[in-house]
């Protein structure tokens, strides 16, 4: 893993050696697996790998992507050949087990064996986070076993998107499907909401519309009300510009993190945004997810202040507030240059801790 000794795998290029014990924005150094798990609607086994790139004020896994920092410990490094064994082991007795449970056979779901299998066959090793960008050597590895193993599975990724172009073009030479968040498609709500710029991302979706097109599973937007929720049709208009017929999926912000006490949005706002993106001239969308609350008292007063911060934009100010209430000192938020960047009182931060 070599990439890690002088690391550039994403578009902060902290240039850190990782594997000596150097700390960039994403402070972690060698691959540590959280979690894995089956899921057969996924048709994954899915890898949780720690640590991101991004600083989202909205992520619902903070433990794991802002890890070590927020000082809950996960999981062990997993070699890639015991990674896959272990993946293959699963896989097994899942299909041995599932497809001949007499519930699946007869009138009692109406669904044969066949159809069972079918519908649930695991047909790759998936990996997400956090963002499991910083963690491509190792994905690249786990790449190869399978290959030397000669198997059938394949690779899959979920990223937000932040890396370098070289990153991606070797992303999309090893995986069977790819999934791309973009999170804000105006550069200051971008920065307000996760630390880092929007320009690579546009950049990478464009890439893989053009050169990936066929690996593409989705992309998909978190509609959060007040700040993603304009951001969304933007999203759409540049997706259907790339190609109309990509997969688009809207998911209803669930109140987490920093945004712990902010609303989500209400179901006949995720249909509007969704009828909005077809009216954009998307063929494929779908939403998910609804969660409305109200606004914190205080919040939108401190949005009109940081709104000048962020060019005028009513979103980035809106969604920056949350995170000056934290303490964050960077407005526009630049997690890359930021002095606080190895103890980000954001990341520390648990929701429910109210001021």
């Amino acid at each position: 893993m070599t990439d890690l000794e002088n690391c550039e795998l994403c578009e902060w290029r902290c240039g850190v050696n990782r594997l000596a014990g150097e700390r960039g924005v994403c402070r972690v150094g060698g691959p540590e697996v959280a979690a894995t798990s089956l899921s057969g609607t996924l048709k994954s086994y899915s890898v949780t790998l720690l640590g991101c790139c991004y600083r989202c004020l909205h992520c619902n896994a903070y433990r794991i992507s802002q890890y070590p920092d927020p000082l809950w410990w996960y999981g062990r490094h997993i070699s890639p050949e015991e990674l896959v064994s272990d993946a293959e082991t699963r896989i097994r007795a899942y299909s041995g087990s599932a497809y001949n449970e007499p519930s699946y056979r007869g009138s009692a779901c109406n669904v044969s064996g066949k159809e069972f299998e079918k519908e649930f066959e695991i047909d790759k090793i998936s990996f997400t986070g956090g963002d499991p960008i910083i963690h491509l050597p190792y994905i690249e590895e786990v790449a190869g076993v399978l290959r030397k193993r000669d198997s059938k599975l394949g690779v899959g990724l979920a990223t937000g998107g932040f890396c370098t172009p070289e990153s991606m073009e070797r992303i999309a030479g090893i995986c069977s499907s790819i999934t791309l968040e973009i999170k804000a498609f105006d550069d200051e709500v971008h920065r307000a909401l996760t630390g880092a710029p929007v320009g690579p991302v546009l950049r990478n979706a464009s890439y893989l519309a053009e050169n990936a097109r066929e690996k593409i599973r989705v992309f998909r937007t978190v509609a959060i009300p007040g700040m993603t929720d304009k951001q969304v049709v933007k999203i759409a208009e540049y997706i259907a510009a790339l190609d109309p017929e990509i997969p688009y999926r809207l998911i209803g912000f669930r109140p987490n993190f920093v945004l712990y006490y902010h609303p989500g949005p209400e179901k006949e706002m995720m249909e509007k945004l969704a009828e909005k993106c077809r009216d954009a001239g998307l063929k494929d969308v779908a939403w998910s997810g609804y969660y409305p609350e109200a606004y914190p008292e205080g919040i939108e007063k401190k949005a009109e202040i940081l709104e000048k911060r962020y060019s005028g934009n009513r979103e980035a100010g809106l969604t920056a507030a949350y995170a000056l209430e934290t303490g964050c000192p960077t407005h526009p938020r630049n997690c890359g240059e930021c002095e606080l960047r190895d103890r980000c009182p954001a990341t520390l931060r648990e929701p429910w801790n109210r001021r």
